[in-house]
């Protein structure tokens, strides 16, 4: 029995074949619904194409590949997710292994990864978080390898997969100035040379689907990217009050991504941490260069805490060194602190038979949470039931709100079309495919759905509205909100409120 609990192999896999089939359990959940992003996200693989208005294409292709296999359904975008991130665990094993000949670090490095919340995140939904922290990981992998192998293989090996990571997501582009830092900094950079420009060569093909597309579409893209960042459009500039928040804000969701459970380790690491050591720099550098760029930009304009997220799993690695250099108090944190945050993870994926999470209030803490993810499979049965017990034929599905299109389309019986209507929000994918003004002139009947708008009148035209409900959206018991559902025949005209924001 000791050997066995001194197999950090067979450990790690046994804990992740564990969260694997947890993170399944709660997929299956039938009050869990997709987040309106992931379905977002699926509907762009039923229009495959080089690029998308926010994204690369990565995240559509595995949507694609996976729906093919599985068929239409949450398994089949979840799993996705799900194994990325048993990859990325096994990353951070291999990757400390590689740096310290420690399996019993590595072994804790991906405990801490797994208790994280950011990690648990990425591999339960799929967000294009998924691939780019893979891909990212296994990018700083390869790269610590062709420094210490010096071969051409591992050069353009770290090129290629740094090409699938820009794939993922834009922000990616951070991996070529943070390792030119990393470099610099150890005397690196002209040894290296040759084989660091091979890299950037073939890691920048990446970018390529990306700049050809937007050369192709107005770089919608990158007006985009300019105005999350505050430097596009009619950028509102925060007043000194708002921008402390923001600042303050962003620093406390970089905490609770990282384990508020793990806060006494962290004290630990930065009072101790020497960034003059090679390997501590390398394990350090990629989350410090991508916190430091959102930190700035939190001054200027509302940053999203997931946005630098993908480039902390090397810090767990960096952590768990450290901790194992400490004495057995310091031990007993980690022990805690892992043991806190995964139970926290198991009770919230874990389904409520017997009602045991609304007797122990965990419910109250799931509905804040889960809100989101939930209502969108109740609303599309009643839109189903609704067009059999009224004999109504509908053609399409529209909203103003690419969420509820997104979802519609994914939940809906057949997987029909569905249309946002533009009433003056920011643009979205929907803008840059066919639009509703399509069905003018036929005769079929569309309907509408809404949380937030009592009729879509405001921009369109329809001969007559047929019927019409206010349906409540529950999860379990607990009210949410509701939704407006019609029924309108014939659209004849469609005005949409044009928006310059991106």
């Amino acid at each position: 029995m000791m050997r066995i609990f001194k197999n950090y192999i067979f450990l790690f896999w046994l804990v992740q074949a564990l969260l694997f089939c947890l993170k399944i359990v709660f997929t299956l959940r039938p009050e869990i619904d997709l987040f309106t992003e992931e379905a977002h996200y699926w509907l762009w693989s039923e229009h495959l194409a080089w690029h998308y208005y926010s994204k690369p294409p990565l995240i559509a292709l595995f949507n694609y590949l996976s729906t093919s296999l599985l068929g239409v359904n949450e398994l089949a975008v979840r799993i996705i997710p799900a194994i990325l991130g048993m990859g990325t665990a096994w990353l951070t094993f291999l990757l400390t292994d590689y740096l310290f000949q420690s399996k019993k670090q590595a072994f804790w490095a991906s405990m801490m990864l797994s208790s994280m919340p950011f990690f648990q995140i990425f591999s339960t939904f799929h967000l294009t978080d998924s691939e780019v922290t893979f891909f990212g990981l296994l990018t700083w992998y390869l790269l610590a390898k062709a420094l210490e192998k010096k071969t051409w293989f591992l050069w353009v090996i770290a090129g290629f997969v740094g090409a699938l990571g820009i794939a993922s997501k834009p922000i990616f582009i951070l991996a070529i100035p943070t390792f030119a830092l990393y470099l610099l900094h150890t005397k690196n950079l002209i040894p290296n040379l040759k084989g660091f420009i091979l890299f950037i060569i073939i890691f920048l093909i990446g970018f390529l689907p990306s700049l050809i597309w937007n050369l192709e579409n107005e770089f919608q893209t990158f007006k985009h990217l300019a105005t999350l960042g505050g430097v596009h459009g009619d950028p509102s500039i925060q007043g000194i009050g708002e921008a402390i928040l923001s600042f303050l804000g962003y620093l406390g969701g970089q905490l609770g991504m990282v384990s508020i459970f793990l806060l006494p380790l962290w004290v630990l690491y930065f009072r101790k941490v020497k960034v003059n050591d090679p390997k501590q720099l390398f394990l350090i550098l990629p989350a410090l260069v991508s916190f430091s760029t959102f930190l700035f930009m939190s001054w200027i304009t509302s940053v999203e805490v997931n946005w630098p997220a993908f480039s902390y799993p090397t810090l767990a690695i960096a952590l768990a060194h450290e901790v194992e250099k400490e004495s057995g108090k310091w031990k007993k944190f980690r022990n805690w602190g892992v043991a806190l945050g995964l139970s926290f993870l198991l009770l919230l994926i874990l389904p409520d038979h017997s009602g045991w999470k609304k007797f122990t209030g965990i419910e109250k803490v799931e509905i804040p949470v889960f809100k989101r993810l939930a209502g969108y499979e109740q609303l599309t049965s009643r839109i189903n039931f609704l067009q059999d017990s009224l004999g109504i034929e509908a053609s399409y599905f529209f909203s103003e709100s690419y969420h509820t299109s997104s979802e519609m389309a994914f939940y809906l019986s057949n997987h029909p079309k569905t249309y946002q209507i533009n009433i003056g929000g920011r643009k979205t994918q929907f803008d840059l495919w066919e639009g509703i003004e399509s069905e003018i002139g036929k005769e079929k009947i569309g309907v509408f759905v809404s949380s937030h708008q009592d009729s879509p009148e405001l921009v369109t035209k329809f001969e007559e509205l047929l019927y019409e409900e206010e349906y409540p959206v529950f999860f379990r018991d607990v009210y949410l909100r509701s939704t407006k559902i019609q029924f309108w025949r014939n659209i004849q005209d469609y005005h949409p409120v044009n928006s310059d924001s991106y």
